[in-house]
């Protein structure tokens, strides 16, 4: 059998990249199905059997604290063994947790819910971290739009997702389990396919591809004075150089990730309470969802001419606008709401992308994976805090209060260390 080389910097043959992109888009499309199930009802399924608005955000911050774990566990595997095993197994996970929130609202075991709710977050972690899969093999000059198609891929089943509430929750009724928990037969299914997709036709394996071809530079703008004696030897890497990159890009999907996971998850709460229908909850999370994932090929586009950093520091006022907005319409204001919403996932998706090709560049092939691993583990945590945050925040003060803190926090720090990595550039 013959092996085409990639070329070098890290990028594979047309053909192979072509290939490699269309096993994710096919797997991501099925994801992004299973991940907004968790997304629309979560919430109100653990409201409706805690018997607690203040515990509402709970689900939130289990299904994104076990996308910490399974960040770390994912990155770990596809460091020694490739992204193929690992992601795979982490949609397989997710699967498991989907059918085990569906036993527990069934059997109505608050403490079966609460842990299969951790264990789905696994399937987060997966969808988030397939988006390096794409990176992995393309140039340098093309990372951003790489990530901007796979996480495109997930909008199409992210869309859908939320607008099959109903029809799911009366599947689930008509098999005697609460309708709330219908959309996670959904999501057991569509996470099960995923990973299937993956076990079987990610070949060959876009990390350990990367590897095979030699690195001419990580970063988009390699310094062409080295200073006298500090040359590395052939085949080293440099440690620091890749530091402020990695910071810079960490920090930016972190704060996205803790802003939008707070407003997201007391929306349909906050929509409920004010008498707007279930459906109707899910079709603005829906357009929210639509909106993280749809832009991103723009969004690429923008990180890859303008540049990462420009479009990390938009992204912090993209999340403040709409934040304000989410603020200060009424609550019967349905479109405007979903405004605030579509916004709020614009803002995410410049922070993620950005963010994606910042710690790509700064990160060589052999470190990587294991790197990006932990640098989402530190997205789930973000996203674990705000979710349980939200719940206590709206409990407490209000939907209003809570949407100006977030968006406040987005002001104030992404611009910020955005500016600040590219004065240190």
């Amino acid at each position: 059998m013959t092996v085409t080389a990639p070329r070098a910097g890290g990028a594979a043959p047309p053909d192979v990249l072509r290939r490699v992109m269309s096993v994710l888009v096919v797997s991501q499309t099925l994801g992004g199905a299973g991940m907004a199930a968790g997304i629309t009802v979560g919430a109100l399924l653990a409201e409706d059997l805690l018997g607690s608005t203040g515990l509402a955000g709970l689900p939130t911050a289990l299904f994104t604290g076990g996308a910490a774990v399974g960040a770390a566990a994912i990155g770990r595997i596809s460091q020694r063994h490739g992204r193929r095993p690992g992601l795979a197994l982490g949609h397989g996970a997710a699967a498991l947790g989907s059918a085990g929130v569906v036993a527990g609202a069934a059997w109505q075991w608050a403490w079966l819910l609460l842990t299969s709710l951790f264990v789905y977050g696994a399937g987060t972690a997966t969808g988030l971290l397939a988006r390096y899969a794409g990176a992995d093999i393309a140039p340098p000059e093309r990372r951003g739009r790489a990530t901007g198609t796979v996480l495109l891929a997930t909008t199409l089943g992210a869309v859908v997702g939320p607008n099959l509430v109903g029809p799911t929750g009366a599947l689930a009724h008509a098999w005697g389990i609460p309708r709330l928990a219908g959309p996670f037969l959904l999501a057991a299914v569509a996470y099960a396919a995923a990973g299937l997709v993956l076990w079987v036709w990610l070949r060959p394996d876009p990390l350990l591809l990367a590897r095979t071809a030699p690195e001419q530079s990580t970063a988009p703008e390699p310094s062409t004075t080295p200073e006298p004696d500090t040359a590395p030897d052939p085949g080293t890497e440099p440690k620091s150089a890749p530091a402020p990159g990695l910071v810079t890009g960490a920090t930016v999907m972190i704060t996205a990730q803790l802003v939008m996971i707070a407003v997201m998850t007391m929306t349909p709460v906050h929509m409920t309470g004010h008498g707007h229908a279930t459906q109707a909850a899910g079709f603005v999370i829906a357009l929210h969802v639509g909106a993280m994932f749809l832009p991103s090929p723009l969004s690429g586009l923008l990180v890859d001419r303008i540049g990462r950093l420009p479009v990390a520091v938009a992204s912090g006022a993209v999340l403040l606008a709409a934040c304000l907005l989410a603020a200060l319409v009424p609550p019967t204001g349905m479109v405007a709401l979903s405004c605030a919403l579509v916004l709020l996932g614009v803002g995410w998706n410049l922070a993620l992308v950005s963010g994606t090709a910042l710690i790509t560049d700064a990160v060589p092939g052999e470190r990587r994976a294991s790197v990006q691993g932990l640098v989402d583990v530190g997205v789930a945590l973000a996203g674990a805090t705000g979710g349980m945050a939200s719940g206590l925040v709206v409990a407490g003060g209000g939907y209003p209060l809570l949407a100006v803190a977030a968006g406040t926090l987005a002001l104030a720090v992404i611009p910020l260390v955005a500016l600040r990595g590219a004065a240190r550039s």
